[in-house]
């Protein structure tokens, strides 16, 4: 922390003694505050509207098991969210210019919990704004199931706009590719024409398909669902990607339960989520190590486990690539949202992915950490009978 900056502070004392500056009985009431501000139990951290923390307390310290040394003068979001991407903004850092009031909960790897924020803006005498002070309540396992249960409520409302555009783009779209399709077949054209007919045909194709997707993301198409084995589906969707991993170098490691379990689903369906969880890991792999890594690993494992006192089936698809921004997670299963760099992802198989999922009546849900490892978790209704 630099000399301007401490003296902006001088409510906030650092441990170098900032507070010698100020008048004997000034230095009695900083250290007053310096003591009332540590005996808090919640994190406090003190940022300017850029997202630098300028000043911490005591608990700080132990959610985020750091130095003082490692916290102060670092970005809000490297700290609490773990980091993030350059091509991706952090919603809490962009939040922070507004210097606005706001209660925001979020999962905070860097302080190992979920905790809600309470953003507070700290006004000087002159009415301007260059300090904010953030205040992380850890959230009780009642309230995180509140605010996951929100975010599924929220994702079922996109699905079901999803599916109303879908509808209203896909019947206009049919009649230009057919019409097309007459002027290509009737028509004399010359080369010229016929290459704008054809690539009419070809962008009306890729807009039907995105519609598609999208009505698959809203489950409005579902098959047969009947009594399978998840393990069965899992050993399928490997045969079909097993020669690509190998060719990239990826390890596989598999942890299977040695009795059957079923459950109720569309085989090819799941496996279609599988395969879509696997190209994941496998593109986050790739990206963290261009070449032969022994760190280049997918771990699926599965087996039965109780949730709410009813049998549930999970499946996890774990990798060590890397990994996502916690910024961003809220957001992962939106239609279009994609974490990959433009014109590398339509932001569809994860969407596609969730849509399914629920359709069977689970869940799927994300755990990350930037730069360490994604697990992507699925749990579905087991007990199904043979």
């Amino acid at each position: 922390m630099d000399e301007k900056e401490t003296t902006a502070i001088c409510d906030f004392p650092s441990k170098k003694g900032a507070h010698n500056s100020c008048k004997p009985s000034e230095r009695d009431q900083a250290g007053s505050w310096e003591q009332y501000f540590n005996a808090i139990p919640d994190p406090v951290l003190v940022v300017r509207p850029d997202g630098i923390i300028i000043e911490i307390n005591n608990a700080t310290l132990l959610a985020a098991r750091k130095t003082r040394d490692e916290i102060v003068g670092q970005g809000i979001c490297k700290v609490v969210h773990g980091g993030r991407w350059s091509h991706i903004k952090c919603p809490l850092e962009e939040f922070l210019k507004t210097c606005q009031p706001k209660i925001e909960e979020t999962r905070l790897p860097g302080l190992f919990g979920e905790y809600s924020f309470t953003i507070s803006p700290v006004k000087e005498l002159d009415g301007t704004i260059d300090k904010i002070m953030l205040i992380a309540r850890e959230l009780t396992g009642d309230e995180i199931q509140k605010v996951d249960s929100i975010r599924t409520a929220k994702l079922v409302g996109i699905g079901e706009l999803a599916a109303g555009v879908a509808h209203e783009v896909n019947n206009p779209i049919t009649g230009i590719i057919n019409f097309a399709q007459i002027l290509l077949d009737n028509y004399k054209l010359d080369s010229t024409g016929i290459n704008i007919v054809e690539k009419i045909i070809k962008e009306g194709d890729r807009i039907a398909s995105i519609t598609r997707n999208l009505l698959s993301f809203a489950r409005e198409e579902s098959g047969e669902q009947e009594p399978v084995n998840p393990v069965d589906i899992i050993k399928e969707s490997l045969t079909l990607v097993q020669h690509q991993l190998q060719k990239d170098g990826i390890k596989l490691l598999t942890d299977f339960p040695p009795n059957k379990s079923f459950i109720i689903a569309d085989f090819r369906n799941l496996q279609q989520v599988i395969l879509n969880l696997i190209s994941n890991s496998r593109y986050a792999l790739n990206a963290r190590y261009p070449s032969f890594d022994p760190k280049k690993i997918i771990e699926i494992y599965c087996g039965e486990v109780q949730k709410d006192g009813l049998p549930f089936y999970r499946i996890v698809v774990k990798d060590y690539g890397t990994g996502l921004p916690q910024s961003i997670l809220d957001r992962l299963f939106e239609p279009f949202f994609s974490t990959k760099p433009p014109g590398e992802g339509t932001g569809l198989g994860l969407s596609i992915s969730y849509g399914i999922i629920k359709d069977h009546g689970g869940t799927l849900r994300v755990n990350s950490i930037l730069e360490k490892f994604t697990e992507m978790i699925i749990e579905l209704p087991a007990g199904a009978g043979k």
